[in-house]
């Protein structure tokens, strides 16, 4: 076994380890994850209703991608904010790029790419490509199986 195998296979067991971690630090925070999702690092997830996310299988998280779970509605007389709690989804076999924002109440079907920093404020369709702020529909009948990006 050469070095460059060696190193190899050491490095695709600390991701694997590594992943393994952060799934249990999200559920164990009260995120409906997957275990078969893949989240990267510095991820913003609601902290106020962590319950209200839902992450599908072999979904992708890239990094510094924030996910909503609650809307904060202004009480004026009372000169605070109350949080109304929503269900947030993301389907399987998707892929959410770095810096995506995804806000509460959205649902993203199965086998959606959401491109690097776009803003989903509307539902998407399944088997579509999204990118932009805010996100657009730029592909449709995509399919992650066949790779027909």
């Amino acid at each position: 076994m050469t070095g460059g195998m060696l190193r190899k296979m050491v490095r695709s067991s600390l991701t694997h380890v590594i992943q393994r971690l952060r799934y249990y630090y999200y559920t164990l925070n009260g995120y409906d994850v997957q275990k078969s999702a893949q989240l990267e690092r510095a991820l913003n997830f609601d902290r106020y209703n962590p319950a209200g996310i839902h992450i599908g299988k072999n979904t992708i998280i890239a990094s510094r991608v924030t996910i909503i779970s609650h809307y904060l509605i202004p009480l004026r007389r009372e000169k605070t904010y109350v949080g109304k709690n929503v269900d947030t989804y993301v389907g399987d076999n998707c892929v959410i790029g770095i810096g995506a924002i995804i806000l509460p109440g959205i649902k993203i079907g199965d086998e959606v790419v959401v491109g690097a920093g776009a803003v989903v404020t509307k539902d998407v369709p399944s088997n579509t490509i999204v990118a932009g702020n805010p996100a657009r529909i730029i592909k449709t009948n995509v399919s992650m199986d066949g790779l027909y990006l």
